[in-house]
């Protein structure tokens, strides 16, 4: 498969401290990539930096789309901690669409059924109209992943997508991943593999290094069992 997103020798270094060293990564057209490791060890760091919102210390990032280099790509992300104030006067229903905002073409009719649609798969019907100040931690989960793949972007970043559901949501997303996969190129974070590890594709653990592994099952402990 063609290759999407490329790293090449990224470093990354806070006051003094090496957060990231000589990471090499190539990821091809409908990957499913399963991150894992110990905490502290660079994987939101290396998130950020694979979605251009982090510039490395050190190294280069590339996008590709048909083999050539291309500066922006469509990507949904589900970042690890919610960056929306709960204080802020915005609905469920506003901030699954303001993951339209850079997806063009469609309609207003359009827009609105997608947005629906999204709501439904993510089970916040009911609460559509509510602002998010008046939303459970899961259910603000829920609606930051349905603003994360309504547009479904070609890439989809989920940064610990699993805090805060309760087991019955957790399973529902492995369904609307299983759902998506393979024709959305997917890059997923998560201390939980049970089952992540099953239907991935690729599994690295990041420590500050990224390794590779080819076993059935992984161990933040060590690089690779």
């Amino acid at each position: 498969m063609a290759r999407i997103i490329t790293l090449e020798d990224v470093g990354m270094r806070w006051d003094g401290k090496t957060v990231l060293s000589g990471i090499d990564l190539s990821v091809n057209e409908g990957d499913f990539i399963a991150m894992t490791g110990p905490n502290g060890g660079g994987k939101t760091t290396l998130l950020r930096i694979i979605l251009k919102l982090l510039a490395p210390t050190s190294g280069s990032v590339g996008y590709y789309t048909g083999g050539a280099e291309v500066d922006r790509l469509p990507i949904g992300y589900l970042p690890q901690k919610n960056m929306i104030d709960s204080r802020f006067p915005i609905t469920v229903e506003e901030v699954v669409a303001s993951g339209l905002l850079a997806k063009g073409g469609c309609s207003r009719e359009e827009k609105k059924s997608l947005v629906e649609h999204t709501i439904s798969l993510v089970e916040l019907e009911s609460h559509a109209r509510a602002a998010i100040g008046e939303l459970s931690g899961g259910q603000l989960q829920r609606a930051l992943l349905g603003r994360a793949i309504i547009s479904s972007p070609e890439v989809l970043v989920l940064d610990e997508p699993l805090s805060y559901l309760d087991k019955h949501f957790e399973e529902h997303i492995y369904r609307i991943l299983s759902t998506l996969a393979p024709s959305t190129t997917i890059l997923l974070v998560s201390h939980e593999m049970s089952v992540i590890s099953k239907m991935a594709n690729r599994h690295l653990i990041v420590d500050h290094a990224l390794h590779e592994c080819t076993a059935d099952h992984h161990y933040i402990q060590s690089p690779c069992d």
